[in-house]
């Protein structure tokens, strides 16, 4: 017997095909920027809340699919359920973000659970199977994971830093604590991808959100190789499991990421030049990207001209749409929409 069609446009674009109008979504699609979101958002007592209560996170994933039509939905959550489920406390904190207890020094590490707790993670698993059960049959589901470097960041400091000094600093001091830190996060990871799979996502998405922050030698033994061990383990269970890396700000360093990790598509932060990535990222994987987050938040003739470029760039390969990062919380509506149609080749009403 022959394996029917692939008829989602996402995953026949990571599967290395190129389609005529390439398929769309946007990281953060499910978010502030949205009213039916913010409505939800208030009910909840707090965000870990929202994130873990399946009704609600089902809807908050497919919230942008209905007004937008967009072809991926990618499951409502947030990177640090992992820490949350190895046992280290995470909040957040409106208007300021993560909070965690730092763990400061290799001695903190001890309070942390050696593997994770898929218990804590069942409401995420329960949201993966509500969403499947209502998502239009073209429409894609992401699941997705922080990469074991980001997580590590958030861990180490206890919230979010401009320059990740403090996770730098503890791997320059305590390599080794480092190094183990970064083994139970790989097999975190990996389990946690592995479970979403099984509970229904069509792919996934690694987001290596402060690759860009580390020298080579330490991009290759903190990014790298940890993702590569984490794409590897997942494929152990599910051999065609597609993956999408994301290592943001990696620039030049792209194709040394693509010769270790065997991801099935790149995702490209707003930095990446065009040309470059045509002629040296496109032709060995399928690209995701790259649109600058604040072109759409500014519109106009800047969200047009940085649109109409990407598509030249990118459409006469596998492509898929996005943005070099997420939305941002203030980005109109319109300009949204502005930009679905502009990519799809359809006129909006006057």
């Amino acid at each position: 017997m022959t394996a029917p069609p692939v008829t989602k446009p996402v995953l026949r674009v990571l599967a290395g095909g190129r389609e005529s109008t390439p398929p769309i979504w946007l990281m953060r699609q499910a978010g502030r920027y949205l009213p039916e979101y913010r409505a939800l958002r208030e009910q909840a007592a707090g965000f870990l809340d929202l994130c873990f209560d399946p009704k609600r996170a089902a809807e908050i994933t497919l919230q942008p699919i209905r007004r937008f039509e967009f072809d991926a939905a990618i499951m409502f959550s947030d990177i640090l359920v992992v820490p949350h489920a190895l046992g280290q406390r995470v909040t957040f904190v409106e208007g300021e973000g993560p909070r965690l207890d730092a763990l400061t020094d290799p001695s903190a590490f001890g309070r942390l659970r050696g593997e994770i707790d898929h218990k804590a993670l069942e409401p995420v698993y329960e949201t993966i199977a509500r969403v499947k059960g209502e998502l239009p049959p073209a429409v894609t589901l992401l699941g997705f994971c922080g990469a074991p470097w980001t997580l590590a960041t958030y861990m180490i400091a206890g919230c979010g830093t401009v320059d990740q000094f403090p996770a730098r600093q503890f791997a320059y001091q305590y390599p080794d604590a480092f190094a183990k830190l970064i083994d139970v996060l790989i097999e975190a990871s990996a389990s946690y991808l592995h479970r979403q799979f099984a509970a229904g996502v069509d792919a996934v998405q690694i987001f290596d959100t402060w690759a860009g922050i580390l020298p080579a030698d330490e991009f290759e033994r903190w990014c790298i190789a940890p993702v590569a061990r984490i794409v590897e383990k997942v494929r152990r269970h599910i051999a065609d499991a597609k993956i999408i890396g994301f290592p943001r700000g990696a620039g030049t360093e792209l194709g040394r990421y693509l010769d270790a990790v065997a991801v099935d598509a790149i995702g490209l932060d707003w930095t990446v030049e065009l040309g470059f990535a045509r002629t040296e990222i496109q032709p060995r994987r399928p690209i995701q990207g790259n649109l600058d987050p604040l072109a759409l938040l500014v519109g106009g003739a800047a969200l047009d001209r940085s649109i109409d470029a990407i598509v030249a760039a990118f459409s006469p390969g596998p492509f898929i749409f996005n943005l070099g990062h997420g939305v941002l919380p203030d980005t109109p509506l319109r300009h949204v929409e502005r930009l679905i149609a502009r990519v799809r080749g359809v006129s909006l009403p006057d």
